[in-house]
């Protein structure tokens, strides 16, 4: 039996993506606005948000605000900030139940729909500037949350190899932007820089559940008064070629650690869009996704180097991170050993064990998508914003079709880059 499919139109040159099925007893929403990745843009961008969900013209107060929400039967709201390849994605998010499960007058989805549109199109205004009050407070939230990396050695490190791995491209950008940049932003600047980031972003509307392309349609006119947009479309990533000569890049940096964090960067050049994504997915998934891929099995488990070891694959960007924690005393021996897990992906030693159980996690996890209406409206947008169509059910089939010297062939063409260590400060050198 097919799958349903999202039905799409453009409303204010908004794309809209409505998924109409009774499967969910809620209605679930989501927003997302692009905007290409800037050192000028990222920090205001990345502060909007927390300011908007603070109050609107509508409702001005943030009690109100909340309370707003409890009166539609405690509907869930939020909003997050992340990287997409080159571009920063602002993704405001709604689940609110089903009309049809409670007695009210107005439409939940209506309901839903206004306070969206009214939090993102019409914010609390003083002096045609936003609130000194909300942008003090939020800016202390966003500075903190910046400064907690640092705290968190995991993600500062891994961090901190992008940065250095990305050092010439947006990608490299955090994406809630630098302090030193929020700390100039004022309640009036900032105002200009959402007025020109709504102008701008590329904006896709989603909503899964009980309800129609047309009436939502008629929701979006009626609530998201958007117009004189410039981009309505995400433009074409650049490609960064590898050098074939290019020595890799070693970072050492010095904190006050006990462990030692071990992060290595991979161009692998190969993303979403492409015919050997299925491939870069299988290739991640042997080396580092799993509780039986190279990593966790040769360097935790049989060398016990590594009090974990692991690797990403980001598609929108087509880069391989490996992100380990270890002895410091460790670290050549350690460096050494997941080389040669990378050395054995191009040589095609790949037992029969790593290659069926990451097809069957892999083809878990897409299953498991159906489940979920955010995990749904999650995929989908990674079509949308790749240029390229492909269906779970696809996506399954070509990596079911993923055979071992594909894989060898695609490790090939993966460069190990950058090689970045965090370590303590007394240790030895």
């Amino acid at each position: 039996m097919s799958k349903p499919l999202f039905e799409r139109t453009k409303v204010n040159q908004i794309r809209l993506h409505v998924l109409p099925t009774k499967r969910f007893k809620t209605y679930a929403i989501s927003v997302y606005l692009g905007s290409p990745l800037s050192e000028s843009t990222v920090t205001p961008f990345g502060l909007i948000p927390f300011v908007l969900r603070r109050g609107s013209m509508k409702y001005p107060d943030t009690k109100q605000f909340r309370e707003k929400l409890d009166d539609m039967y405690g509907a869930g709201f939020g909003f997050d900030v992340v990287k997409r390849g080159d571009h920063q994605i602002i993704k405001f998010q709604m689940d609110v139940i089903n009309d049809h499960f409670v007695n009210e007058k107005e439409s939940l989805l209506k309901q839903s729909m206004q306070f969206l549109g009214s939090t993102i199109t019409n914010p609390y205004i003083e002096n045609d500037a936003f609130s000194k009050t909300y942008v003090s407070a939020e800016k202390n939230t966003v500075q903190k949350r910046i400064e907690g990396l640092i705290n968190d050695k995991i993600r500062y490190a891994a961090e901190r190899c992008i940065q250095e791995m990305c050092k010439n491209e947006p990608y490299r950008l955090y994406a809630l932007g630098q302090i030193s940049d929020l700390q100039k932003i004022t309640s009036s600047t900032l105002y200009e820089e959402y007025k020109r980031w709504l102008r701008d972003a590329v904006i896709d509307i989603y909503v899964v559940g009980d309800t129609s392309l047309n009436e939502v349609q008629s929701l979006i006119e009626q609530y998201f008064p958007i117009h004189n947009k410039q981009q309505t479309e995400y433009e074409a990533k650049e490609r960064y070629i590898n050098s074939s000569q290019k020595q890799i890049k070693s970072v050492v940096e010095e904190l006050d650690v006990t462990q030692g964090k071990l992060n290595m960067g991979l161009r692998a050049n190969v993303t979403y869009s492409d015919t050997e994504y299925p491939t870069a997915l299988m290739y991640n998934g042997i080396l580092g996704s799993f509780p039986h891929s190279k990593l966790f099995v040769n360097v935790r488990e049989k060398e016990s180097l590594a009090y974990y070891s692991s690797s990403r694959f980001e598609g929108h960007k087509g880069i391989i991170t490996i992100h380990s924690g270890i002895e410091i005393n460790n670290y050549d021996k350690a460096v050494e050993i997941i080389k040669k897990q990378i050395d054995d992906l191009r040589n095609g030693v790949i037992n029969d064990i790593e290659l069926t159980h990451t097809k069957a996690m892999i083809s878990n996890q897409l299953q498991e998508i159906q489940d979920s209406a955010f995990e749904m409206i999650g995929f989908d947008f990674n079509n949308i914003l790749s240029g390229k169509e492909r269906t779970s059910e696809e996506l399954i089939q070509e990596i079911n079709e993923v055979n071992v010297q594909a894989i060898s062939a695609f490790a090939e063409k993966v460069d190990l880059e950058t090689i970045y260590f965090l370590r303590d400060k007394k240790g030895e050198s």
